[in-house]
């Protein structure tokens, strides 16, 4: 396949690790980068890569100049903000995007807006209420089973940003009252949710207008430790691939009652309630997971590159769109290559000290 693309936020670990899952799979591919930061840049994998001019104002016409002289075919945002920005653009970029439709970002990208919009269609997501107010959390707080932990956060943003497993309404209010004053975040801003203690599924996918093109699902199974209270994130520390039919068809259920006619990409945040019952916590629409390549590099189809394929228009022929590799894990740390090896791989050249 040739083609050339230009990534958004290259250097970052989103950007690096899609880059790498395209080369892996296509090494024909001309990769071009661009960031508003040198620093974050400097460590791009690239081909070739471009400085943004600092702030809004001028980042249209410098992607667009970068377009034009590159002769991208298929621009592809890595940060929420820049999927919703591009899907404004999109018609004046000069190159080809695979977005949703921004109505379907917006929703998404407000955690309390998707929620409602989930539970009103019998799509299990987690019982979440709005804080408005922090004199409305003691009332909110008897709305849940007594004694039970709930779990407060910000309703918008990535990697467990603002969130924490909370028993009171003043740990509530504490945990509100820092971000408001001292993270400058707009009062109104948190939720109010039941605390799902089991396991913490991902799920890929691609659509192509309203067709489940290919889903893959992993388990995280630690985490990143980023020094945040809540203990959980979005980015493992170990993940491992994973199938459950009742989770993929959760995941297909939300993404087709958010829009029939869906496509790009989507990834969704899954956590099992105590009752081992699959609920929908976030849907991360139009941007690949961080943790992509352990959904790219196992398996029979790498997701990166099917996705370019879709963007440009070829014709994707996938017999079976839930792709399951058994066996695979993913091992991430801060300033080390993630890995993703097989299971029987784990413990090769490694001694064990006690034997």
């Amino acid at each position: 396949m040739s083609a050339r693309l230009l990534i958004l936020e290259a250097g970052s670990a989103a950007s690096n690790n899609l880059i790498r899952s395209l080369k892996a799979g296509d090494p024909s591919l001309v990769i071009v980068g661009c960031n508003d930061s040198r620093f974050v840049l400097k460590k791009s994998t690239a081909d070739r890569n471009y400085l943004l001019p600092a702030g809004s104002q001028p980042y249209p016409a410098a992607l667009r100049r970068i377009i034009k002289s590159e002769r991208i075919d298929l621009l592809i945002p890595t940060t929420d903000s820049d999927v919703l920005d591009i899907a404004a653009l999109r018609a004046r970029l000069g190159c080809r995007t695979f977005l949703p439709r921004k109505s379907v970002i917006e929703r998404c990208q407000d955690k309390y807006a998707l929620t409602v919009f989930l539970r009103r269609r019998g799509i299990p997501a987690p019982l979440t209420y709005p804080i408005r107010d922090t004199a409305e959390i003691e009332g909110l707080f008897r709305r849940f089973t007594p004694g039970a932990q709930l779990w407060c956060r910000i309703r918008s943003g990535s990697g467990s940003y603002g969130a924490i497993p909370v028993k009171s309404p003043e740990q509530a209010r504490s945990w509100i009252a820092y971000w408001e004053q001292m993270r400058a975040v707009p009062p109104g801003s948190f939720t109010l949710s039941e605390y799902l203690p089991g396991r913490d599924f991902c799920v890929q996918c691609l659509w192509d207008k309203g067709t489940l093109v290919l889903a893959k699902m992993a388990e995280r199974i630690t985490y990143l430790n980023t020094g945040g209270p809540s203990g959980v994130s979005s980015m493992p520390a170990l993940a491992r691939t994973a199938y459950d039919p009742r989770v993929v068809k959760a995941c297909a259920d939300a993404i087709r009652a958010l829009d029939p006619r869906a496509s790009g990409v989507f990834f969704v945040d899954i956590k099992e309630s105590a009752d081992e019952r699959p609920c929908i916590t976030e849907i991360n629409a139009g941007r690949f997971a961080t943790m992509t390549n352990i959904h790219d590099l196992a398996g029979k189809h790498n997701m990166a590159v099917t996705f370019v394929r879709l963007a440009l228009g070829e014709r994707v022929r996938i017999a079976r769109a839930s792709d399951f590799a058994e066996g695979y894990y993913l091992v991430r740390s801060i300033d080390t290559l993630p890995a993703v090896i097989r299971k029987h791989e784990l413990f090769e050249g490694i001694e064990d000290a006690e034997a």
